[in-house]
Order: C-alpha cells, then sequence, then structure tokens
C-alpha cells in the first residue's frame, strides 16, 4: 500500500488532545464537567462514580452475578485502558504491527508504572494481532522516559492514519459484520466515524490483488456530524464511499436508474442511538446523569431503525444491531420486538465461534420494567409499550436470544457493550408494502412516526440538510437555517465528466493510462461542471448511485482527489495526480512516469528539499536513476522503491521534475513516519520539514550575494546561490495537499461511543 497523505479525523488524534475550548453544549453527559469537582483544581475525572439509582436497577435487573457484582462495580469506577487498532491493508498493517512489536513491545516487556504492567497487550479477541491496549493513560504514556520513543511512534503512526484509537469493545460490531470486497455496506448511524472507517478497512482488505467492487454508505441524522464523519473516514482515500444525511428511521429506498428493484444492502450497521450508560468508565457524567427514563425515551427509536435496517437488507444478508448500554430495554427487548415483528424472515446468528477470545456473556430472556418512578411495572398495567417487556415462554424458545453477546467491564477490562447479529432468510415473499418506512412490515397499514416526546432523551436527534445533490436531482430541497459546518466543507453538486473532456483528454495519456480505468468515473464538484482546479473519482457503483434521477438522498461526501491543476505553462500536462488517489490508480499507471531507486537515495531525498539533478548525478548515488530521469518529461513522476524481506511493502510515492530540479512530494508528517518505518531514524515533531530548510538556505544565500553586491565584488558567496531558487510549479506540487481542517475535534472525540 502507497503512502497516504490526508489529514487525521479527531478520534484518531489521540496521543496529543487538543484544548477543550469547545462549548459547554457539546461536553453535556460526555464526561468533561466539573461541577462536580471539590475544588478548581480537581481533575473531571475525580467526580463522584456512584449512583444509587444505576445500582439499584442493575442489581435488581440480575444481570451479573452476585458474587460478581463487586468485581463489575470496581471495574465500572476505573479509568479504561488506552486501546488502538493497526489500520491498512493486511501487508501494509502487519509491516506496522512487527515493527510495532520489534521495536516496542519487547523493549517494554515487564517494566511497570507504580505497580501497574505498562507492557502493551494484543486485545485477544482481535484479528492479527492488530488491536492493542496499554493499561495507563495517555499522560501517563507522554511523561514517562522509558516511553518516550515509543509514545513517538503512537504519535506519527496516528497522524498519518496507520493507527486510530478505538475502544475495544467498539471494535467488535464491525468485526461481527464480515464485510467482503464486493458488498454493499450500509452504516445507518455513522458519526463519529470509527466503526464506519473499520467497515472500509474491511472493504479494502484485498486491495493487494483486486479493487473493491462493493461501497460503505454511512449516513447520520445530524447535519453538522454527517460532515465531521467526512473527517474521520475520508483518511482512507477510499473512492467507495459515500456519506449521506438523513433520519435513520426513514431511510430512504434507492432505486438505482434502470433496475426495477431497489437497492438492497448485503451488510448493515444498525449501532443506535442509546443512553451509553456502558461508558461510564470514560464519560464519567453517565454516573450523575443516569436515568431509567434515558432507556424507556429511545426504545421506539431504536426499534424504528433496527426495523428500518431489516427492510433494506437482502436475503441472506447480516445486519449488527449494536449499542453500549446495557439495559435490555434498550437491547433484548428492542430484538425481540422485530423477531415478534418479522417472524420466520429474519433469525438470530449464533456467534460463540466467532471472535475467539472475547469474554462475553449471553443474552437475557427475562428482565423487570422498571417506570420512571422506580417502580417494578407489569404488562398491561401501564402505559408502557408491551414491546419493553420480556417474552412469553414460546418466544424463548423460537427467538433464541442467548444469541445476543453482552460485554461487561470486569470481564476483560473493557466498556460495556451489547451486541446481535441478524440474518435476513425471507425470499422476498413479502412486497413492496413491507419495504416502505413509514409502513408496517405485515399488514401494511400506516405506522405513526416517532415523535421528539417519545426521544426525549434521544443521543442524537434527526436534523435538516443542505447538502448537495448529484446534477440530475430534480426535487426542489426545502430550505432550513444552515448550521456552521467545517470551512473545508463542500455543498456543490456531483458532476460527472465526460472521458472526452479535453482536460483529461491532456492527462490520461500523459500518466499512460491503460484502458481498464473506468475514465467515465470522474467528477467536478463546482457550479460550472468544468474541470476548473480538482477532479475527483469515485468507483462505479457510487457513481450509479450519485447519478439517481430525483435523487432523494441528501449527500454529503462521495470521491477522492484524483488530478489538481498546476499552472498552465507547466510542461505537457498541467494536472498532477493527488496523493490521496495513488492507490486507487497505482496499478493503471503505466511505465511512462515511473522511475525506481534505492534505498540509499529514497533516504536523500526524504531528508534533502529540491535537490539539483545534476547534484543527484554527480553524487552517483543510483546512477540508473538518474539516466532514466533524463528521459522523462516534466511534470509529476511516481517513484517505485522495492523493499526486500518478508512482511516488508513496496512503496509508491509522487515526485516533482522541475527544469533542473527535484523533490519527493510527501508530506512532513508522512516523511518522518517513513523515516522511522523504514530507516528506524528518530525525528522530532518540532522539525521543520525538508522544503523549509531548502527555502532558509537559498534565502540564507540570497542575503550573502546581496551583501557582496552591495560591496562591490564578486567573492565566494556567488557560488552558494542556486541557478534557480525554487520553480513556483514544484513548491506547489511538493505542498502536498495538506487540507486546512478546522474540525472540533474535542467535540468528536466527546461524542465518541
Amino acid at each position: 500500500m502507497p503512502i497516504r497523505s490526508f489529514s487525521i479525523g479527531a478520534n484518531t488524534s489521540i496521543f496529543k488532545m487538543p484544548k477543550r475550548t469547545f462549548k459547554k453544549k457539546h461536553a453535556k453527559g460526555k464526561g468533561f464537567d466539573k461541577r462536580q469537582s471539590k475544588n478548581s483544581q480537581e481533575s473531571w475525572s475525580d467526580a463522584p462514580r456512584e449512583n444509587e439509582v444505576w445500582e439499584t436497577y442493575y442489581k435488581t435487573m440480575n444481570i451479573i452475578p452476585q458474587s460478581e457484582w463487586d468485581d463489575f462495580k470496581k471495574a465500572c469506577q476505573s479509568n479504561l485502558p488506552m486501546t488502538f487498532r493497526i489500520t491498512g491493508n493486511r501487508k501494509h498493517a502487519e509491516e506496522i504491527r512487527n515493527i510495532f512489536l520489534n521495536r516496542h513491545v519487547s523493549k517494554l516487556e515487564g517494566q511497570t508504572f507504580e505497580g501497574i504492567d505498562i507492557t502493551p497487550k494484543n486485545i485477544e479477541f482481535y484479528p492479527d494481532k492488530l488491536g492493542w491496549q496499554i493499561d495507563v493513560s495517555k499522560q501517563v504514556i507522554k511523561k514517562q522516559k522509558d516511553f518516550a520513543k515509543t509514545q513517538r511512534f503512537l504519535v506519527l503512526e496516528t497522524e498519518v492514519g496507520n493507527i486510530s484509537r478505538q475502544e475495544a469493545v467498539s471494535m467488535i460490531p464491525p468485526l461481527l459484520l464480515k464485510v467482503k470486497p464486493e458488498h454493499y455496506v450500509l452504516d445507518m448511524c455513522a458519526a463519529p466515524g470509527s466503526k464506519t472507517a473499520q467497515l472500509v478497512e474491511a472493504l479494502h482488505a484485498n486491495d493487494e490483488t483486486a479493487l473493491p467492487t462493493g461501497f460503505v454508505l454511512a449516513n447520520d441524522s445530524d447535519y453538522k456530524r454527517s460532515h465531521m464523519l467526512v473527517h474521520q473516514v475520508k483518511r482512507l482515500n477510499s473512492p467507495n464511499f459515500l456519506v449521506v444525511n438523513h433520519d435513520a428511521q426513514l431511510f430512504p429506498r434507492i432505486h438505482l436508474n434502470g433496475r426495477r428493484e431497489h437497492l438492497k444492502f448485503d451488510r448493515i450497521l444498525c449501532d443506535v442511538p442509546c443512553s451509553g450508560d456502558g461508558t461510564m468508565r470514560k464519560n464519567i457524567n453517565v454516573w450523575r446523569d443516569f436515568r431509567v427514563g434515558n432507556a424507556l425515551g429511545l426504545h421506539p427509536l431504536q426499534f424504528n431503525i433496527l426495523n428500518r435496517g431489516i427492510q433494506l437488507l437482502k436475503p441472506g444478508g447480516r445486519l449488527v444491531y449494536s449499542t453500549c448500554s446495557l439495559s435490555p430495554i434498550e437491547n433484548e427487548a428492542v430484538v425481540a420486538e422485530a423477531l415478534r415483528k418479522w417472524g420466520k424472515k429474519v433469525k438470530l446468528v449464533d456467534v460463540d465461534q466467532e471472535l475467539p477470545g472475547l469474554k462475553r456473556c449471553k443474552g437475557l430472556t427475562d428482565w423487570k420494567v422498571f417506570g420512571k418512578d422506580m417502580e417494578i411495572k407489569e404488562r398491561g398495567q401501564t402505559e408502557l409499550p408491551n414491546s419493553m417487556f420480556p417474552p412469553t415462554e414460546d418466544e424463548i424458545k423460537e427467538f433464541h436470544l442467548e444469541n445476543c453477546v453482552r460485554v461487561y467491564p470486569h470481564l476483560q477490562n473493557t466498556g460495556g457493550f451489547f451486541i446481535t447479529v441478524f440474518e435476513k432468510v425471507d425470499h422476498e415473499s413479502n412486497k413492496r408494502g413491507g419495504e416502505e418506512s413509514e409502513f408496517d412490515v405485515e399488514s401494511g397499514s400506516k405506522r405513526q412516526k416517532t415523535t421528539q416526546n417519545d426521544l426525549e432523551t434521544a443521543e442524537s436527534t434527526p436534523q435538516p440538510n443542505t447538502a448537495s445533490t448529484a446534477t440530475t436531482t430534480t426535487e426542489e430541497q426545502p430550505i432550513y437555517k444552515k448550521q456552521k459546518l467545517p470551512r473545508d466543507a463542500n455543498e456543490e453538486p456531483f458532476i460527472f465528466l465526460s472521458p472526452d473532456n479535453p482536460k483529461l483528454a491532456e492527462c490520461f495519456p500523459f500518466y499512460d493510462f491503460s484502458s481498464s480505468f473506468n475514465r467515465d468515473c470522474t467528477l467536478v464538484r463546482n457550479a460550472t461542471g468544468e474541470p476548473l482546479r480538482t477532479v475527483y473519482y469515485t468507483s462505479p457503483m457510487i457513481k450509479e448511485i450519485l447519478t439517481i434521477k430525483d435523487q432523494k438522498l441528501k449527500l454529503v461526501h462521495g470521491g477522492i482527489k484524483l488530478f489538481v491543476a498546476q499552472r498552465s505553462d507547466i510542461g505537457t500536462c498541467p494536472w498532477r495526480i493527488q496523493t490521496e488517489a495513488l492507490h486507487t490508480v497505482e496499478h493503471f499507471i503505466g511505465d511512462k512516469r515511473r522511475l525506481r531507486c534505492n534505498l540509499k537515495l529514497l533516504e536523500y531525498l526524504f531528508t534533502n528539499g529540491f535537490p539539483k539533478i545534476e547534484e543527484v548525478r554527480e553524487s552517483g548515488i543510483d546512477s540508473e536513476f538518474s539516466k532514466n530521469l533524463d528521459t522523462k518529461e516534466e511534470g509529476c513522476l511516481f517513484l517505485e522503491v522495492e523493499r526486500r524481506g518478508e512482511g516488508l511493502e513496496n512503496l509508491f510515492l509522487p515526485i516533482w521534475k522541475g527544469k533542473s530540479n527535484i523533490n519527493l512530494m510527501v508530506s512532513k508528517k508522512d516523511t518522518h513516519e517513513l523515516l522511522s518505518r523504514v530507516f528506524d531514524i528518530e525525528t522530532s515533531a518540532k522539525d521543520a520539514g525538508k522544503e523549509f530548510a531548502h527555502q532558509q538556505k537559498v534565502e540564507a544565500a540570497k542575503k550573502a550575494r546581496e551583501e557582496a553586491d552591495s560591496k562591490g565584488g564578486q567573492d565566494s558567496a556567488e557560488n552558494e546561490v542556486e541557478d534557480e531558487i525554487v520553480e513556483k510549479a514544484t513548491l506547489a506540487g511538493a505542498e502536498n495537499e495538506v487540507e486546512d481542517e478546522i474540525v472540533e475535534k474535542a467535540t468528536l472525540a466527546g461524542a465518541e461511543n
């Protein structure tokens, strides 16, 4: 997998957190409130972790054996360990893992801090040793001298997206979905996006052999969060990814052009809004804010989302329903009602043999129903719906609720979580009436939509959207007051280009694209419909969705940047290939624009900005490279670096050739990561980068020449001046698509499940 240049989403920027300057409303219920502090110096983490209502509720529910209660409560009251997973396709992830094992885990083995073993531990259920846990906080890691090199490694790999911080239990639902590259995947409640990123990674797991034909469609009901979601997943640079903004209960049918049947999904994730009481180890305010009414208010919303998900699922497809709550009202009761409604058309999958190493408990078949007054209610004796009550004896035998998965904090030092896997066995016997989201599945009768009163404690509520639509959209969108978005949010339309477009006609031959590349999947996002600055690319399936006539989807994001315009007087082609598209187009680019170099020259290019072509030739570092470079036209080229050794990934990097110099177009962060990974060279966050160092050198030489000229002499300072200071086009090509990301990172971090 080639190096990827991207901005990192908030949830992955974990080893160097931003200052918490976000508004109080964003912090509510997310563990940042200090009102419980005894004095101004006391940390929010010192807030009392006790709640009599919570203790009475769960003791009565008997979800934890009495013999385990003390261990359970103690675990709930303690801080979570730091957990992360290694991302990327198989070979890329394995290399990062092996470096972590060989250079870091082995050095920290057996070390302790205040009696705590700080040796990184493999998360037992995460496959291929790609999930890791460290039993101390990131503050300890930053301060401990013995951890300095490991901390730098974690920072570097997180910044470039090779490591993603995620709570261990949050990793479970995507793993149980078993996404394959050909699958059509829907994430119904996707923000902030850590699970969505896992789904996209699974889709691209076999990229070394073939690009995926499936896609991931990520939805969120909150307008602002749907835009923030883009930043969490955008780092993966997938053309098979689309973000939309809808109320998941009423997710629209997708009817592709020329198809009789509407689109169904192979895999659906329903990680629904919940009361979040399983997150109390990191969201301290859960202790203060726990109410029985939270679960009661969310129950209808959760069922409606699950029901809609089942409607959109293909026969034979797999759906995962999950919450970070422990209340059976939000979990087994919702699942049982779905089984009640769908009958033999769906079943629960027994996943006991999946994810070996995961310590879990079986789902409940009996529970108590409390009212808001903390009194136990009986079926038929209250206004609470029957769906909240336990199943009958016959239903217990039929539903197999024991196949649900409950994860408790004390079992494996995690948060609390609930996961259920559904499989649809229906052979489309139910007709169209069962597919409309606002109609009852069995009778076709109109059902009432859930009101805001029903969802009084819902974690997120539907928000209006004014996001852009594809050019084929004819519906007029209602006008809403627009919410504040990240500065780089793009709300322009999606307009696809003809493969015969004159601008594309310059690019494809110049870069020697093979005929198998889908040239009709390029688009622009501006009102003119012409390639002015940027040309994007999507997978064929995403194009089909974006070009639906009478588009009902509220589109937020889709496509990756393929070509970016340079100065019109640069060589034959004034367009360069954007770094984020390299992984997608690598195997379609011919030899015309490729170069190969050895590792010694690669290290030289990583540490020297804009070296003279003549100087590189005279150095003799790689004579074959210099010989081939002379045959190439100016502009963007691609450097292939073969790395010999088991588990080592070959590199494919962009390089710019100017009139007299060259420059490796890799961002400072990616340069530091590659110097560490490939050469085991340590860098500092304070390092300015090779381009800046080169510019300083040029300025110093220029100043020296001016001083010499002012004295009327031509001394040795003249020799220090380069014939050409940096070509503007080269500098533009070297800027490396570093995006101006003004996302509220703390808001996203607080929103993470």
